[in-house]
């Protein structure tokens, strides 16, 4: 019991800090932290749940910055021990775009926080920007709860999201290697990642239901009809594209750093760009506009 009440002021320092209360202490408090520092005064946390970051997203961050600086402040805490040096807690992305860029400094906003509310900041700033994947928020979940002896209803209430949300997502860790790995590429939705969960071979059933495109559905239905020993069971095979038409999805997907896929149709046809993030589809429409 003694907790709820940290808590719950954490709770309101968080949602203050993400824009989502109207306290005007919180905001004053926050004002006068934000300053700027020199690039290399900053490194990145150790304990950031966000680990990708694709190479595509951040020239084109670089791009805007060269042209516009780095508008939204990096947020920050002090190195113990190391005078004007600073751990990034959100906004990694954001530095590496500026080294990229050229740029020798950058709006921090340094805020005096422990190691795990700098956790739930990190963890809460990528989430809400849906920039995780599934497999990094369970991650950043799951590091919370072991470190600092959270239950799935606090991490609910401080994160806000629903518990079930929480506990599907912590579900996904214990996938295998090689399946939490096509979640983290884009190959498997986290919807997809939850059905192999049922299945008694899941890094099968995922390499199977990436090379036949599979919906969600048709491999929640393999976990439903156990008699059915394959994904052909389930869907005829597609025929083989050509070798020009896979030639040129390899060109494109790596032109823009996504997954792309041709599907002809007489002399039509349908081309599909997979994102992951909004910042990757607003890549993608500013590619598109020239």
């Amino acid at each position: 019991m003694a907790d709820e009440p940290q808590r719950s002021r954490l709770g309101r320092g968080l949602a203050a800090l993400i824009g989502d209360v109207g306290d005007e202490t919180a905001v004053v408090e926050r004002s006068r932290g934000q300053r700027r520092a020199p690039i290399a005064h900053l490194k990145p946390s150790a304990a950031n749940p966000r680990r990708r970051f694709a190479e595509t997203d951040l020239d084109d961050l670089a791009a805007s910055i060269r042209e516009k600086g780095v508008i939204q402040p990096i947020i920050v805490r002090r190195l113990a021990g190391e005078a004007e040096r600073f751990e990034i807690i959100a906004g990694e992305r954001r530095w590496r775009a500026a080294q990229k860029a050229g740029v020798h400094d950058a709006p921090i906003l340094v805020l005096d926080v422990t190691e795990r509310e700098a956790l739930e900041i990190a963890i809460i700033e990528n989430v809400q920007r849906a920039d995780l994947n599934a497999i990094e928020e369970a991650v950043g979940y799951e590091q919370l709860m072991a470190q600092f002896a959270y239950r799935q209803e606090d991490l609910a209430r401080v994160i806000g999201k629903s518990r079930s949300h929480i506990a599907n997502t912590m579900r996904l860790t214990k996938l295998p290697d090689d399946v939490k790995e096509l979640v983290t590429e884009g190959a498997l939705s986290a919807g997809h990642a939850r059905a192999l969960l049922a299945l008694p071979d899941p890094s099968a059933a995922a390499r199977k239901a990436v090379a036949k495109g599979l919906s969600v559905r048709e491999v929640e239905a393999m976990a439903r009809a156990p008699e059915i020993k394959s994904v052909e069971g389930l869907r005829k095979p597609k025929p083989e594209k050509d070798a020009d038409t896979a030639a040129l999805e390899q060109a494109l997907s790596e032109a823009l750093g996504l997954a792309v896929a041709i599907s002809p149709k007489g002399e039509g046809g349908e081309l599909s760009i997979r994102y992951r993030s909004l910042d990757q589809l607003d890549m993608v429409c500013r590619r598109l506009k020239g």
